[in-house]
């Protein structure tokens, strides 16, 4: 999932400095929309996983379509509300009249996209909430690959091809996500048998989306704040120019990649807690927290390091314009060191949301954001410049880390004296 913004982000770069910065203008206004699918498939797992373990498998194959049907509606109003307000939304966020054109070339098909990126999206957390997490991995690896096969050929074109620049990104992007939304419906309605041959009714539907939008929508509302945050921040990275943009923009597609095994882990700790918790055994949910934080903390560490060591060669890689390539190596030096923190936020919510507390988690993600990030961020560039910025982002990731850590813990007790009480 990860590697299709930074894949973009490297062959575009291959255009030069104008359509990098107009790329790194998107990652907010993306991830706005992609976070409303990872919300949804967080209520859609948590649901589908209970009525699998309680063996009602007929309401689960209800479930299972109507959180397709209601992603599939939910993004495509979204896509198509983004898609009449592209160059509104973009001159908000600072972005030059220069950039605009690229940025419409590129969003104009991206949000087609996002239509069938909802749907191997929120089919990939029914299989896993079924069991097989092998599945998804292994549509979302092929897809990947796809995009990254047909990146140069539409961006540069070859033979009959003709060369789009970053338009030829998006329509990568468009195709890639058509062949996994027809791989997980055929996977979900004809090999797995999880999903119902027809469209629910929309009284039917009706019934569904309130289940899995009251853990979905919180859930949702969480990841939505870090694309708004983002694009604050892009506005005020923007005041040091397109370099700085370009730069800020290569830097956030690497924390996503450097942050992939946290990733993996709030997919993966949330149903062990949601069964212990079920089960009553809070020593396990505190024992399985504690290990996940742990290995988080060196694993994070180890991280920093391979990036500031290789913190040239990336720069280099990504652009040939000498203060792009200097304001990147800045960031992987910087920001990385606090990433270890920014898992235990993570971990965090998503084992909120696994005890049912999507509101604490969504009251975090505005602390964490609104009140840490932003403004520490803001305050150390006013002081420090853009360095101040850097070194803020990581100073607001360690006093949120805190925060959250003691959240969760008096949570844990509150669960622990209800079940002393009964």
């Amino acid at each position: 999932m990860m590697s299709f913004g930074l894949i973009d982000t490297f062959f575009v770069s291959l255009l030069g400095t104008e359509p990098l910065a107009a790329i790194s203008f998107t990652f907010p206004v993306t991830f706005t929309v992609i976070s409303l699918n990872i919300g949804l498939g967080i209520g859609t797992s948590a649901i589908i996983g209970k009525l699998q373990g309680s063996r009602e498998l007929s309401e689960s194959k209800n479930y299972a379509t109507g959180s397709l049907m209601l992603s599939t509606l939910l993004v495509g109003t979204l896509a198509l509300i983004g898609y009449f307000t592209i160059e509104p939304i973009f001159t908000l966020l600072n972005a030059s009249p220069t950039l605009l054109p690229y940025i419409r070339d590129y969003m104009s098909l991206w949000y087609a996209s996002s239509i069938f990126l909802s749907l191997p999206m929120v089919g990939n957390s029914v299989l896993r909430a079924c069991g097989d997490t092998r599945t998804p991995s292994i549509v979302m690896a092929t897809v990947g690959g796809l995009n990254a096969l047909l990146d140069p050929l539409f961006i540069f074109g070859a033979g009959p091809v003709p060369a789009m620049g970053i338009k030829g990104a998006a329509l990568a992007t468009l195709l890639a996500w058509m062949v996994g939304a027809v791989w997980i419906l055929y996977l979900l309605a004809v090999k797995r048998n999880l999903i119902l041959p027809r469209l629910l009714s929309l009284l039917e539907l009706k019934a569904i989306s309130g289940d899995i939008l009251k853990i979905g929508l919180p859930a949702a509302g969480a990841n939505m704040l870090t694309p708004i945050a983002g694009g604050v921040m892009t506005a005020v990275v923007a005041s040091y120019g397109a370099e700085a943009v370009a730069a800020w923009g290569v830097g956030s597609r690497m924390e996503s990649i450097a942050s992939i095994v946290v990733l993996a882990l709030s997919m993966t700790l949330p149903p062990f807690i949601s069964q212990n918790v079920g089960a009553n055994r809070f020593d396990r949910v505190h024992s399985a927290y504690m290990v996940s934080l742990k290995f988080v903390l060196f694993w994070q560490l180890f991280v920093f390091v391979v990036m500031w060591v290789c913190s040239g060669w990336i720069a280099v890689a990504f652009t040939s314009e000498p203060e792009v390539s200097r304001l990147i190596q800045l960031f992987l030096m910087i920001v990385p060191l606090g990433y270890g923190m920014q898992g235990i936020i993570i971990l965090t919510n998503s084992s909120l949301n696994a005890m049912h507390h999507p509101l604490s988690a969504l009251a975090l993600s505005v602390i964490r954001l609104f009140v840490f990030f932003v403004p520490i961020s803001i305050a150390g560039s006013y002081f420090f410049g853009l360095t101040g910025l850097y070194w803020g982002t990581v100073v607001a990731n360690i006093a949120m880390a805190t925060v959250s850590f003691v959240v969760f813990k008096n949570t844990l007790s509150v669960f622990k004296q209800e079940q002393h009480a009964t």
